[in-house]
């Protein structure tokens, strides 16, 4: 699909582009929003800022994770009932170099933080999918390309897509995220703003999601609106003749 959207995007000349970048007003729209989401998804899914630890308390435990990231000021090993081993620092949550991290990966990464990490995931991916298609759609594609409906559908789903994905890792975060018997001083911790971000991306890919059905079915009634106007056209040529 995507090699004949961009062949197709070749082959434009000057005199069609014009035409070719007729939006409603759903449809700027829906690039706008969609560029927010793109933006707070990304980012929310690269920081490792969703639960954070109150910085006014010096001697917490816990300074910032995020899905991938996990940064300690002074974590015991949970599996030393002596205390003798701390972890200190940020490290990626597969870090297989420090010693002993590996042996507390099922207490950093409970069930709950899996499903959190692999419904985000799948959100990460549809909005990466759905900014190939709004660029194409944006820069390239027109009305007068028979796949140009497809495409803001496509758009549409995959945002849709990216909403209930990313609504179910943030929903099952903020239920379990910040419980007792998992992060140390857990009243002490509160979502910090990658969380927050990761709120607003799913939202935003909601409204994408709508305004570009709305674009889409904006298009298929100018389509349908052209064909019967082409119809009548042809009808009263012939009965002139």
């Amino acid at each position: 699909m995507f090699s004949i959207m961009f062949s197709s995007c070749n082959r434009c000349d000057a005199s069609e582009i014009p035409m070719m970048k007729r939006r409603s007003l759903a449809g700027n729209c829906g690039v706008g929003v969609f560029v927010i989401a793109l933006v707070t998804v990304l980012v929310a899914f690269a920081t490792p800022s969703w639960l954070v630890s109150d910085y006014r308390i010096t001697g917490a435990k816990l300074d910032r994770l995020g899905l991938w990231t996990h940064c300690f000021r002074s974590l015991p090993d949970v599996n030393d009932d002596y205390q003798r081993r701390f972890f200190v620092g940020c490290r990626w949550v597969y870090d297989p170099f420090t010693t002993g991290y590996d042996e507390i990966r099922g207490f950093l990464i409970p069930p709950f933080m899996v499903a959190t990490q692999f419904f985000f995931t799948l959100c990460a991916i549809a909005v990466i999918l759905a900014m190939i298609m709004v660029l194409f759609f944006f820069l390239c594609a027109g009305p007068d390309q028979k796949f140009f409906v497809k495409l803001i559908r496509a758009i549409g789903y995959l945002n849709m897509g990216a909403c209930i994905s990313g609504a179910i890792g943030v929903i099952v975060f903020a239920v379990f995220g910040n419980k007792d018997k998992w992060m140390p001083e857990h009243a002490n911790n509160w979502f910090g703003w990658s969380f927050i971000l990761a709120c607003i991306g799913v939202v935003a890919c909601g409204v994408a999601s709508s305004l570009f059905f709305t674009e889409t079915h904006v298009q298929a009634r100018k389509r349908r609106q052209l064909k019967e106007s082409q119809t009548r056209f042809q009808i009263d040529s012939e009965t002139k003749a």
